[in-house]
């Protein structure tokens, strides 16, 4: 089988890497798999995904597009691009991928199109064009079944022809990690670590954190808030960081490796607004380490073991800081959750589970149109 898979981008990220772990499992199981990103490919640390996809022996191509003002040239490159190689199925990730890639995969003749949808957001023109993105499908797979129900919801898609493929994790690469050394940022070996990462974007709910951290990380005590990520909010988060002080709050960039401090924090915070299903949720499950995370998109799915005591309701005041305590007061608590979300996601949530359900319901879609 030929499979196309169509990004926004490849830099480093949790759907580019759901695609890089389904091209390389798709690849090794036989079948012939390209890779196709709108914008430019990036340059070092950021280009680990465009590196194990080419070492792995797949194509991988770019519009070289960075902004979205270019999609009619996208369009173009996208529709000669299927064209010279025609696949059984076109896979896209992506807002923007599912809009431009799946219009040049249909004119370009492309028999099998099928969506991915991995967030639930809901602004109104982009709601719209997605609306008319998803007409053009033979299928949508959607991370959980909140992306599924708002699919329905928002974008009117049939809910017969979509289905729900959680994202894998590599569990080894966090269970496996050393323990990250909290010295040598100027803390404390047994500081007790509350670590957010992800982008520094307002969906992800970060001035949640700065409305309470006096409350959950008073001066002279030992907690520390560490946040790990890059985005259009870190200047204004790392003003913020300055003034409350580095022995309180550190803001870290964009990190290559983050496993040994998924591994050594005492809890993962995340209060994000929407999700789909967060992939830095799945990893620190995969790292022994338990969260605490608004009850979006995705949550039910995730902590259904656990639900109560690692998500909240976004808008009961002080239920985030009620959720944390416990963790920062009690190791073994700590710890007794972290090894069962690591069971967790053991069973619901490999790779290889993941990349087996892609290439069933792909082989399913095919023989569906050869009957």
């Amino acid at each position: 089988m030929r499979v196309d898979l169509v990004i926004t981008e490849l830099f480093v990220g949790g759907a580019e890497r759901c695609l890089t772990e389904l091209a390389i499992g798709l690849a090794e199981s036989g079948d012939q798999v390209r890779v196709f990103s709108i914008g430019s490919l990036p340059d070092g640390e950021q280009r680990a995904f465009v590196d194990r996809l080419q070492q792995h022996g797949i194509s991988v191509d770019s519009a070289k597009a960075d902004s979205g003002w270019h999609l009619l040239p996208v369009y173009r490159r996208l529709k000669s691009w299927f064209a010279e190689s025609p696949p059984d199925v076109s896979q896209s990730f992506l807002y923007h991928a599912n809009v431009v890639g799946t219009l040049a995969a249909r004119d370009a003749g492309v028999d099998t199109c099928v969506g991915g949808l991995r967030v639930a957001e809901s602004r109104w023109l982009r709601c719209a064009l997605e609306r008319l993105a998803v007409r053009r499908m033979d299928s949508v797979v959607c991370v959980s079944e909140g992306v599924k129900h708002f699919a329905s919801q928002a974008l009117r898609f049939p809910s017969q022809k979509s289905l729900v493929i959680p994202n894998g994790v590599d569990v080894g690469r966090f269970s496996a990690a050393k323990p990250f050394d909290w010295t040598t940022l100027g803390w404390p070996s047994d500081a007790k670590i509350i670590l957010y990462v992800g982008r520094l974007h307002p969906q992800k709910g970060i001035e949640r954190i700065q409305q309470q951290i006096d409350s959950f990380v008073p001066s002279g005590g030992d907690r520390r808030l560490l946040i790990v990520g890059d985005g259009p909010l870190r200047k204004e988060l790392s003003a913020w960081a300055d003034a409350i002080g580095p022995q309180r709050v550190r803001l870290l960039g964009w990190q290559p490796n983050i496993e040994p401090m998924m591994k050594a924090c005492r809890l993962l915070l995340l209060p994000s607004h929407y999700e789909g299903m967060p992939n830095v949720a799945l990893e620190a499950m995969a790292a022994g380490r338990p969260v605490v995370c608004s009850r979006v998109e995705g949550a039910d799915e995730l902590f259904a073991h656990r639900l109560s005591e690692q998500t909240f309701q976004p808008d009961e005041v002080g239920a985030m800081k009620n959720l944390i305590e416990p963790f920062l007061n009690d190791e073994a608590l700590s710890d007794r959750i972290g090894l069962e979300n690591l069971k967790r996601v053991e069973q619901m949530f490999s790779i290889e589970s993941m990349v087996n359900a892609y290439q069933q319901h792909y082989r399913e879609l095919r023989a569906g149109r050869c009957d």
